[in-house]
Protein backbone atom coordinates (compact mmCIF):
# COMPACT_ATOMS: atom_id res chain seq x y z
CA UNK A 1 0.00 0.00 0.00
CA UNK A 2 1.31 3.44 -1.20
CA UNK A 3 1.59 6.55 1.01
CA UNK A 4 0.65 10.12 0.55
CA UNK A 5 3.50 11.86 -0.32
CA UNK A 6 3.37 15.90 -0.25
CA UNK A 7 3.33 17.89 -3.88
CA UNK A 8 5.94 20.13 -3.85
CA UNK A 9 7.35 23.05 -6.30
CA UNK A 10 10.65 22.66 -7.54
CA UNK A 11 12.44 25.04 -10.44
CA UNK A 12 11.87 23.58 -14.07
CA UNK A 13 9.86 20.23 -12.96
CA UNK A 14 9.54 17.96 -15.70
CA UNK A 15 5.71 17.73 -16.58
CA UNK A 16 5.64 13.47 -16.34
CA UNK A 17 7.60 14.66 -12.87
CA UNK A 18 5.12 16.38 -11.56
CA UNK A 19 1.80 13.96 -12.87
CA UNK A 20 3.82 11.30 -10.74
CA UNK A 21 3.73 13.81 -8.02
CA UNK A 22 -0.10 14.23 -8.46
CA UNK A 23 -0.21 10.51 -8.33
CA UNK A 24 0.87 10.17 -4.85
CA UNK A 25 -1.12 13.18 -3.38
CA UNK A 26 -4.27 11.30 -3.21
CA UNK A 27 -8.28 11.39 -4.60
CA UNK A 28 -8.35 11.98 -8.01
CA UNK A 29 -4.55 12.61 -8.60
CA UNK A 30 -4.14 9.18 -8.19
CA UNK A 31 -6.46 7.66 -10.91
CA UNK A 32 -5.15 10.46 -13.35
CA UNK A 33 -1.45 9.06 -12.41
CA UNK A 34 -2.96 5.13 -13.16
CA UNK A 35 -4.35 6.48 -16.44
CA UNK A 36 -1.17 7.62 -17.36
CA UNK A 37 0.42 4.57 -16.68
CA UNK A 38 -2.63 2.63 -18.71
CA UNK A 39 -2.57 4.73 -21.48
CA UNK A 40 1.37 3.49 -21.25
CA UNK A 41 0.82 0.20 -21.42
CA UNK A 42 -1.56 0.24 -24.37
CA UNK A 43 1.36 1.35 -26.20
CA UNK A 44 3.78 -1.33 -24.86
CA UNK A 45 1.61 -4.29 -25.51
CA UNK A 46 0.86 -3.16 -29.01
CA UNK A 47 -3.06 -3.08 -28.61
CA UNK A 48 -5.18 -1.41 -30.96
CA UNK A 49 -5.85 1.85 -29.39
CA UNK A 50 -9.74 3.26 -29.96
CA UNK A 51 -10.16 6.88 -28.92
CA UNK A 52 -13.90 7.91 -28.53
CA UNK A 53 -14.45 12.02 -27.54
CA UNK A 54 -17.25 14.39 -27.72
CA UNK A 55 -17.43 17.53 -29.80
CA UNK A 56 -17.15 20.04 -26.83
CA UNK A 57 -13.55 18.80 -26.95
CA UNK A 58 -12.98 19.50 -30.73
CA UNK A 59 -14.38 23.17 -29.54
CA UNK A 60 -11.54 23.48 -27.22
CA UNK A 61 -7.96 23.80 -28.03
CA UNK A 62 -7.45 19.83 -27.80
CA UNK A 63 -8.18 19.78 -31.47
CA UNK A 64 -4.38 19.86 -32.71
CA UNK A 65 -3.65 17.47 -29.58
CA UNK A 66 -5.73 14.53 -30.98
CA UNK A 67 -4.14 16.11 -34.47
CA UNK A 68 -0.80 15.23 -33.08
CA UNK A 69 -1.54 12.03 -31.35
CA UNK A 70 -3.16 10.87 -34.98
CA UNK A 71 0.53 11.94 -36.38
CA UNK A 72 2.56 10.11 -33.22
CA UNK A 73 0.80 6.51 -34.06
CA UNK A 74 -1.22 6.89 -30.14
CA UNK A 75 -4.18 6.22 -31.91
CA UNK A 76 -5.99 3.62 -34.36
CA UNK A 77 -9.54 4.20 -34.03
CA UNK A 78 -11.25 7.49 -33.88
CA UNK A 79 -15.36 7.22 -32.64
CA UNK A 80 -16.66 11.04 -32.00
CA UNK A 81 -19.77 13.05 -32.36
CA UNK A 82 -20.88 15.29 -35.68
CA UNK A 83 -20.17 18.57 -33.96
CA UNK A 84 -16.09 17.68 -33.49
CA UNK A 85 -16.14 16.40 -37.34
CA UNK A 86 -17.86 20.25 -38.48
CA UNK A 87 -15.68 22.30 -35.93
CA UNK A 88 -12.36 20.61 -37.29
CA UNK A 89 -13.51 21.92 -40.44
CA UNK A 90 -14.06 25.23 -39.34
CA UNK A 91 -10.42 25.88 -37.67
CA UNK A 92 -8.93 24.17 -40.68
CA UNK A 93 -11.00 26.90 -43.34
CA UNK A 94 -9.66 29.74 -41.09
CA UNK A 95 -12.12 30.18 -38.32
CA UNK A 96 -11.91 31.34 -34.74
CA UNK A 97 -13.37 30.43 -31.57
CA UNK A 98 -13.55 32.60 -29.11
CA UNK A 99 -12.97 32.42 -25.08
CA UNK A 100 -15.97 34.58 -23.11
CA UNK A 101 -17.33 33.53 -19.37
CA UNK A 102 -19.67 30.93 -18.11
CA UNK A 103 -22.27 33.48 -16.80
CA UNK A 104 -22.14 35.54 -19.97
CA UNK A 105 -25.31 37.48 -21.07
CA UNK A 106 -26.97 34.26 -23.30
CA UNK A 107 -29.58 37.28 -24.28
CA UNK A 108 -26.93 39.40 -25.89
CA UNK A 109 -24.87 36.58 -27.54
CA UNK A 110 -28.37 35.60 -29.62
CA UNK A 111 -28.53 39.21 -30.27
CA UNK A 112 -24.86 39.05 -31.46
CA UNK A 113 -25.06 35.91 -33.31
CA UNK A 114 -23.42 34.16 -31.55
CA UNK A 115 -23.39 30.61 -29.72
CA UNK A 116 -22.08 29.91 -26.09
CA UNK A 117 -19.90 26.37 -26.05
CA UNK A 118 -19.54 26.50 -21.99
CA UNK A 119 -17.02 29.20 -22.31
CA UNK A 120 -15.91 29.80 -25.93
CA UNK A 121 -18.24 30.86 -28.53
CA UNK A 122 -18.65 30.05 -32.31
CA UNK A 123 -20.67 32.78 -34.40
CA UNK A 124 -23.49 32.30 -37.00
CA UNK A 125 -21.01 33.33 -39.41
CA UNK A 126 -18.62 30.53 -39.42
CA UNK A 127 -21.61 27.80 -39.71
CA UNK A 128 -22.55 30.06 -42.38
CA UNK A 129 -19.06 30.20 -44.06
CA UNK A 130 -19.38 26.44 -42.94
CA UNK A 131 -22.31 25.32 -45.06
CA UNK A 132 -20.69 27.16 -48.18
CA UNK A 133 -17.26 25.11 -47.58
CA UNK A 134 -19.46 21.97 -47.26
CA UNK A 135 -21.79 22.19 -50.08
CA UNK A 136 -18.85 22.07 -52.50
CA UNK A 137 -16.95 19.24 -50.79
CA UNK A 138 -20.13 17.55 -51.12
CA UNK A 139 -20.22 18.05 -54.79
CA UNK A 140 -16.52 17.10 -55.36
CA UNK A 141 -17.27 14.07 -53.27
CA UNK A 142 -20.33 13.46 -55.60
CA UNK A 143 -18.79 13.12 -58.60
CA UNK A 144 -16.53 11.21 -57.66
CA UNK A 145 -19.02 8.66 -55.44
CA UNK A 146 -22.98 8.63 -55.30
CA UNK A 147 -23.03 5.81 -52.36
CA UNK A 148 -20.86 6.07 -49.85
CA UNK A 149 -20.02 5.50 -45.93
CA UNK A 150 -19.20 8.38 -43.58
CA UNK A 151 -16.05 7.14 -42.20
CA UNK A 152 -14.95 7.40 -46.40
CA UNK A 153 -16.93 11.01 -46.52
CA UNK A 154 -14.43 11.92 -43.80
CA UNK A 155 -11.24 10.83 -45.17
CA UNK A 156 -12.37 12.39 -48.82
CA UNK A 157 -12.67 15.92 -46.41
CA UNK A 158 -9.58 15.31 -44.76
CA UNK A 159 -7.61 15.13 -47.88
CA UNK A 160 -9.36 18.20 -48.96
CA UNK A 161 -8.09 20.36 -46.33
CA UNK A 162 -4.69 21.80 -45.64
CA UNK A 163 -4.17 21.96 -42.14
CA UNK A 164 -1.41 19.80 -40.28
CA UNK A 165 -3.80 20.28 -36.57
CA UNK A 166 -6.72 18.99 -38.31
CA UNK A 167 -7.62 15.90 -37.09
CA UNK A 168 -9.19 14.85 -40.30
CA UNK A 169 -6.28 15.93 -41.96
CA UNK A 170 -4.41 13.70 -40.01
CA UNK A 171 -6.51 10.70 -39.91
CA UNK A 172 -6.66 10.70 -43.84
CA UNK A 173 -3.02 11.02 -44.33
CA UNK A 174 -2.35 8.55 -41.54
CA UNK A 175 -5.43 5.94 -42.30
CA UNK A 176 -6.92 6.71 -39.46
CA UNK A 177 -10.67 5.69 -39.78
CA UNK A 178 -13.26 8.37 -38.15
CA UNK A 179 -16.67 6.94 -37.64
CA UNK A 180 -19.68 9.12 -36.38
CA UNK A 181 -22.81 7.58 -35.74
CA UNK A 182 -24.63 10.47 -34.77
CA UNK A 183 -24.14 12.20 -38.00
CA UNK A 184 -27.52 13.89 -38.59
CA UNK A 185 -27.29 15.03 -34.80
CA UNK A 186 -25.35 18.99 -35.85
CA UNK A 187 -25.44 21.17 -38.35
CA UNK A 188 -23.46 18.69 -40.96
CA UNK A 189 -26.65 16.05 -40.97
CA UNK A 190 -28.96 19.60 -41.79
CA UNK A 191 -26.30 20.29 -45.23
CA UNK A 192 -26.06 16.57 -45.90
CA UNK A 193 -30.14 17.05 -46.51
CA UNK A 194 -30.13 20.19 -47.99
CA UNK A 195 -27.84 18.39 -50.37
CA UNK A 196 -29.85 15.22 -51.03
CA UNK A 197 -32.54 17.39 -51.86
CA UNK A 198 -30.77 18.12 -55.31
CA UNK A 199 -29.18 15.19 -55.37
CA UNK A 200 -31.78 12.00 -54.24
CA UNK A 201 -29.22 9.57 -55.43
CA UNK A 202 -26.63 10.55 -52.89
CA UNK A 203 -26.46 8.26 -49.87
CA UNK A 204 -24.39 8.05 -46.80
CA UNK A 205 -24.67 4.27 -45.32
CA UNK A 206 -24.56 4.63 -41.89
CA UNK A 207 -24.85 0.65 -41.12
CA UNK A 208 -22.26 -0.11 -44.21
CA UNK A 209 -20.09 1.74 -41.81
CA UNK A 210 -21.95 0.43 -38.63
CA UNK A 211 -20.65 -2.67 -40.22
CA UNK A 212 -16.87 -1.71 -40.53
CA UNK A 213 -16.57 -1.06 -36.61
CA UNK A 214 -17.68 -3.82 -35.83
CA UNK A 215 -14.92 -5.97 -38.27
CA UNK A 216 -12.43 -3.22 -37.16
CA UNK A 217 -10.68 -5.48 -34.82
CA UNK A 218 -11.06 -9.03 -34.03
CA UNK A 219 -11.37 -11.37 -30.47
CA UNK A 220 -7.68 -11.94 -30.49
CA UNK A 221 -6.24 -8.56 -31.10
CA UNK A 222 -5.18 -6.42 -27.85
CA UNK A 223 -7.21 -3.41 -27.14
CA UNK A 224 -7.74 -0.32 -25.57
CA UNK A 225 -9.82 2.27 -25.05
CA UNK A 226 -9.52 5.95 -24.32
CA UNK A 227 -12.99 7.48 -24.20
CA UNK A 228 -13.17 11.54 -23.20
CA UNK A 229 -16.88 12.14 -21.80
CA UNK A 230 -19.48 9.90 -22.55
CA UNK A 231 -22.33 9.47 -25.05
CA UNK A 232 -22.85 7.60 -28.09
CA UNK A 233 -19.40 7.96 -29.07
CA UNK A 234 -18.12 6.06 -26.21
CA UNK A 235 -20.80 3.51 -26.51
CA UNK A 236 -20.33 2.67 -29.86
CA UNK A 237 -16.82 1.54 -28.87
CA UNK A 238 -17.55 -0.25 -26.12
CA UNK A 239 -20.54 -1.81 -28.07
CA UNK A 240 -18.44 -3.14 -31.40
CA UNK A 241 -15.53 -4.54 -28.76
CA UNK A 242 -18.55 -6.55 -26.82
CA UNK A 243 -18.96 -9.20 -29.67
CA UNK A 244 -14.91 -9.26 -29.93
CA UNK A 245 -14.17 -9.91 -25.90
CA UNK A 246 -13.83 -6.71 -24.51
CA UNK A 247 -11.38 -4.52 -24.22
CA UNK A 248 -7.76 -5.02 -22.66
CA UNK A 249 -7.05 -1.86 -21.00
CA UNK A 250 -9.43 1.28 -20.66
CA UNK A 251 -9.40 4.91 -19.30
CA UNK A 252 -12.13 6.84 -18.93
CA UNK A 253 -11.98 10.54 -18.32
CA UNK A 254 -15.40 12.30 -17.49
CA UNK A 255 -16.94 15.08 -15.39
CA UNK A 256 -20.00 12.75 -14.59
CA UNK A 257 -20.61 10.71 -12.14
CA UNK A 258 -22.40 7.12 -12.02
CA UNK A 259 -25.21 7.73 -10.14
CA UNK A 260 -27.71 8.46 -12.97
CA UNK A 261 -26.88 5.77 -14.30
CA UNK A 262 -26.11 7.65 -17.71
CA UNK A 263 -23.45 6.55 -20.36
CA UNK A 264 -21.36 9.71 -19.40
CA UNK A 265 -20.84 8.75 -16.07
CA UNK A 266 -20.42 4.96 -16.19
CA UNK A 267 -17.49 3.33 -14.85
CA UNK A 268 -15.30 0.72 -16.32
CA UNK A 269 -16.18 -1.08 -13.62
CA UNK A 270 -19.79 -1.25 -14.76
CA UNK A 271 -18.28 -1.89 -18.18
CA UNK A 272 -16.93 -4.95 -17.12
CA UNK A 273 -20.71 -6.31 -15.94
CA UNK A 274 -21.34 -6.01 -19.92
CA UNK A 275 -18.32 -8.07 -20.83
CA UNK A 276 -17.37 -4.41 -23.02
CA UNK A 277 -14.22 -4.53 -20.96
CA UNK A 278 -12.66 -7.82 -19.64
CA UNK A 279 -12.75 -8.81 -16.15
CA UNK A 280 -8.74 -8.90 -15.70
CA UNK A 281 -8.35 -5.61 -17.57
CA UNK A 282 -6.26 -2.66 -16.41
CA UNK A 283 -9.10 -0.30 -16.42
CA UNK A 284 -9.81 3.38 -14.66
CA UNK A 285 -11.95 5.89 -14.48
CA UNK A 286 -10.89 9.58 -13.91
CA UNK A 287 -13.06 12.00 -12.89
CA UNK A 288 -12.75 15.75 -14.28
CA UNK A 289 -12.88 17.98 -16.78
CA UNK A 290 -11.21 16.03 -19.79
CA UNK A 291 -9.54 19.23 -21.37
CA UNK A 292 -7.99 19.16 -18.32
CA UNK A 293 -6.71 15.69 -16.87
CA UNK A 294 -6.18 14.27 -20.21
CA UNK A 295 -3.47 16.25 -22.00
CA UNK A 296 -1.78 15.89 -18.29
CA UNK A 297 -2.19 12.30 -18.53
CA UNK A 298 -1.02 11.50 -22.35
CA UNK A 299 1.50 14.12 -22.22
CA UNK A 300 3.37 12.07 -19.46
CA UNK A 301 2.43 9.03 -21.17
CA UNK A 302 4.04 10.41 -24.01
CA UNK A 303 7.79 11.56 -22.12
CA UNK A 304 7.76 7.86 -21.44
CA UNK A 305 6.72 6.21 -24.60
CA UNK A 306 9.58 9.06 -26.61
CA UNK A 307 12.26 7.47 -24.23
CA UNK A 308 11.28 4.02 -24.95
CA UNK A 309 11.40 4.65 -29.05
CA UNK A 310 7.90 3.57 -28.97
CA UNK A 311 5.90 6.72 -30.40
CA UNK A 312 6.46 8.17 -34.29
CA UNK A 313 8.51 11.17 -34.77
CA UNK A 314 6.27 13.87 -34.28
Amino acid sequence: MDIVKDLKWKKGIKLDRFVAGLANTGYQGVELGRASEVIVKMKRDKAKIFMTFTSNMVTSGLRGFFAQLIKLGMVDVIITTVGGIEEDIMRATGEKFMITSFNADDVELYEKGMNRIGNLLVSNDSYARFEDTLTKMLGEIYKKKKRIKPSELFREIGLMLNDKDSLLYQAAHNNVPIFCPAITDGAFGFHLFFFQQNHDDFIVDIVKDFSDMLTCTSYDERKGIIALGGGVSKHYAILITLINGGFDYGVYITSQTPYDGSMSGATTDEAKSWGKIKDNADAVTVIGDATVYFPLAMMRALEVLSREGLIKNG
